[in-house]
């Protein structure tokens, strides 16, 4: 059994108890799932008493969107600082492939939040199309990389495709079925570049 947080082990500072509280909610969600989270265990593991989460949250599910959200800007700010650092406008979309691919790894029970929230509302996120979302960047590395912002309608069409052909991947990767091919070509990471390169739109650079 995993040790929860106190408040001597974990202080905050005046004015980010809602802060302190959604850090709280990772922690959890990532020890022991979703299942395992409600106000009052956020509660005790940011150490505060089982009312001080009513001041911020309503309830679960209001709680579990704040987190949700704060997952959708940390994929962002990983994109955005994939699509940066590529050498090429090619190489861009690669990177931001591969960057999604190590989020979902790293941070698997939040990426499933992300998406069963937003499965529940039967929309993407409010802030997907801001101009630094993640989607919005994909969309803007297409551009860089050759698609007619002109055509609207095919560059949606294309940001759409990019995305869910990286989610789907993300989806997949930890399928048995493909263990021989991964042993093949060098590993679990050569085997997801590999992937992205025959997606076409995406140019990963060979190391």
């Amino acid at each position: 059994m995993r040790e929860t947080g106190n408040a001597q082990a974990r202080p905050y500072h005046h004015g980010d108890l809602s802060r302190a509280l959604i850090d709280a909610a990772r922690r959890i969600l990532e020890a022991e799932g979703p299942a395992a989270l409600s106000l009052r265990a956020v509660a005790r593991e940011a150490g505060v008493s089982p009312a001080a989460p009513y001041h911020h949250f309503k309830d679960k599910t209001e709680l579990l969107e704040a987190v949700a959200h704060e997952g959708w800007e940390a994929l962002g700010q990983g994109i955005i600082a994939a699509r940066r650092s590529a050498a090429t406008p090619g190489e861009a979309m690669g990177a931001i492939g591969m960057a999604y691919l190590h989020f979902a790894r790293d941070n698997p029970a939040l990426y499933r939040l992300m998406y069963d929230t937003s499965r529940d509302r039967t929309s993407m996120p409010e802030h997907i199309n801001e101009a630094e979302s993640g989607y919005a960047n994909v969309q803007g590395a297409l551009v860089e990389a050759g698609a007619d912002p002109s055509d609207e309608l095919d560059l949606q069409l294309a940001t759409v495709a990019s995305w869910c052909a990286v989610h789907g991947l993300a989806e997949m990767r930890n399928f048995k079925d493909f263990e021989a091919l991964k042993a093949a070509v060098g590993g679990e990471e050569a085997f997801l570049m590999s992937i992205l390169r025959h997606f076409g739109t995406f140019q990963v650079r060979k190391h």
